[in-house]
């Protein structure tokens, strides 16, 4: 089931980001380099961009996906993990989170989607291309942010061309 974030699952998203982060991909970055996991409301939800999770049939959170709003016109796209044995097309959550996210974008209006990855999640990458991402060069970015970077490759997706 994919539900917008409330604070009761704070603890459970923060353990989930680290773990794909840190013990999946070994990309070691830590919650001080990502603050905007620790005040999710006020990162994702209060300036306009919505914060989603995925939970088992347990209530448990196994994926996340938040939209950070930086322009009228510009979203990021941030915090997208599954942990590993909830991925794949036969489960699909991966699918619904980044559908609802692309659902919210497109009726706020947003024309733009940009992400950064590190360049070690190679199966993210192929996901990201499949639902029409481009990589861009980091020079090329629509706006400028701040990320952790790991070797990070940059996508953006114009939703005008969908």
């Amino acid at each position: 089931m994919i539900t917008i974030y409330t604070e009761k699952y704070k603890e459970e998203i923060i353990k989930l980001i680290l773990h794909v982060q840190n013990v999946e991909y070994g990309v070691g970055i830590s919650v001080k380099e990502q603050p905007d996991i620790l005040d999710i409301h006020s990162n994702y939800i209060q300036d306009g961009g919505n914060f989603w999770v995925a939970l088992n049939d347990n209530g448990e959170v196994v994926g996340s996906i938040g939209l950070q709003k930086q322009t009228d016109e510009v979203a990021i796209l941030k915090k997208f993990f599954v942990y590993n044995e909830y991925r794949g097309k036969e489960l699909a959550i991966g699918r619904g989170l980044y559908e609802a996210s692309l659902d919210f974008a497109q009726k706020h209006g947003f024309s733009k989607l940009i992400l950064d990855t590190p360049s070690i999640a190679s199966r993210s990458h192929n996901f990201y291309k499949k639902v029409g991402f481009k990589e861009i060069a980091k020079e090329d970015l629509p706006i400028q942010y701040d990320y952790p970077d790991r070797d990070s490759l940059i996508f953006k997706l114009d939703l005008s061309d969908n």
